[in-house]
């Protein structure tokens, strides 16, 4: 896999892929805006074309905290650890000064929270009817995850190839 910062050249893919992956699409000018406000990553499969992204990670740095924006692997890339590999990579990437990693999650995201559970984020909250759905609204949990865990070796970057 190669990890690498997103570029105004990835937004039309990676735009693709939010559409595929949920009911609630950011917009490729939200994209264009987390190039100039936020960190973002791409992960790229090395054995096919490497400059097209199969997922995505945007997060923000706020002080002493960070939060995931949004993370996404494409439908057809996801079981296949893509998204732990970026969400490690990311993690690992952080400043040294972030003490605490935020994120919301959709309840009906089993695989994400299952995820996010294993790298030892846990559930602090729930934001009722957050998610527009096709069937309405859903509720989305809100996750941390604390520096110290990520110190203590639960998040591995020996695991991420770049």
């Amino acid at each position: 896999m190669l990890i690498r910062p997103m570029g105004a050249e990835d937004i039309a893919q990676v735009a693709a892929i939010e559409v595929e992956v949920t009911a609630d699409p950011w917009t490729s000018k939200q994209f264009q805006q987390s190039l100039e406000d936020h960190q973002c990553l791409v992960i790229c499969r090395q054995d096919a074309d490497s400059r097209v992204p199969i997922g995505y990670m945007i997060f923000t740095t706020v002080v002493d905290q960070a939060e995931i924006l949004n993370i996404a692997i494409d439908p057809n890339y996801q079981g296949h650890s893509f998204g732990s590999q970026i969400l490690n990579y990311g993690l690992q990437s952080l400043p040294a000064v972030i003490q605490e990693v935020l994120l919301e999650v959709r309840v009906s995201n089993f695989p994400a929270i299952s995820l996010y559970f294993s790298y030892g984020f846990i559930e602090v909250g729930r934001r009722r009817d957050y998610y527009r759905t096709e069937f309405g609204r859903e509720d989305a949990i809100l996750m941390t995850l604390q520096r110290s865990v990520v110190d203590a070796g639960k998040v591995d970057a020996g695991n991420v190839e770049n």
